[in-house]
């Protein structure tokens, strides 16, 4: 016996999206096979890793252990939707400046994790970033750097000057070198 597909309809980064899956389809596989958003991960497929996080109705999930179903009327972020008007998101800034990445297996779903950490908390200490992105995974980096692209986007995001920690970096955007 065949089996039954179903319409989910729900917003992807502020765009209505509507498609056909199987009851039991993962929503990673939806953003990435049908909906083209390869900005989340597949990583470990057991939600240790955090590659796969997506914002879904203002709270941070793994969609490798969300079915697409869950996800009807939902509305979704990715990392695809994180620039505005062609300007970088503060955290995406963030993660360039401060080195917050290396490989970049995992920027996506931290990045993404830090978006709503910042909307629940947007002066969280070096602690509190620590903590709440400690259900995402980086093998390369040793998460200093990436603390320290949380703090660089906390403190633009609240209008604060922002300089990187790195000098050399300041030097080239500053036209000082």
């Amino acid at each position: 016996m065949p089996k039954k597909k179903t319409v989910v309809s729900f917003k992807l980064n502020g765009q209505s999206v509507d498609v056909l899956v199987e009851p039991r389809e993962l929503l990673i596989h939806t953003l990435r096979e049908k909906c083209a958003h390869t900005g989340p991960h597949i990583g470990c497929e057991t939600t240790h890793c955090g590659a796969c996080t997506v914002d879904m109705n203002g709270t941070s999930v793994k969609s490798c252990t969300v079915l697409t179903v869950q996800a009807a009327e939902a509305e979704l972020l990715t990392i695809e939707g994180m620039a505005q008007g062609g300007e970088l998101h503060a955290l995406q800034e963030g993660f360039m400046q401060e080195h917050g990445l290396q490989c970049g297996f995992c920027t996506p779903g931290m990045i993404t994790r830090a978006f709503r950490l910042l909307k629940e908390n947007p002066n969280p200490t070096d602690e509190e970033i620590r903590f709440g992105m400690a259900g995402n995974l980086c093998r390369c980096t040793g998460y200093q750097n990436i603390v320290k692209s949380v703090q660089y986007a906390a403190r633009k995001l609240r209008g604060e000057t922002v300089t990187t920690s790195h000098p050399l970096l300041e030097e080239v955007s500053t036209g000082t070198r």
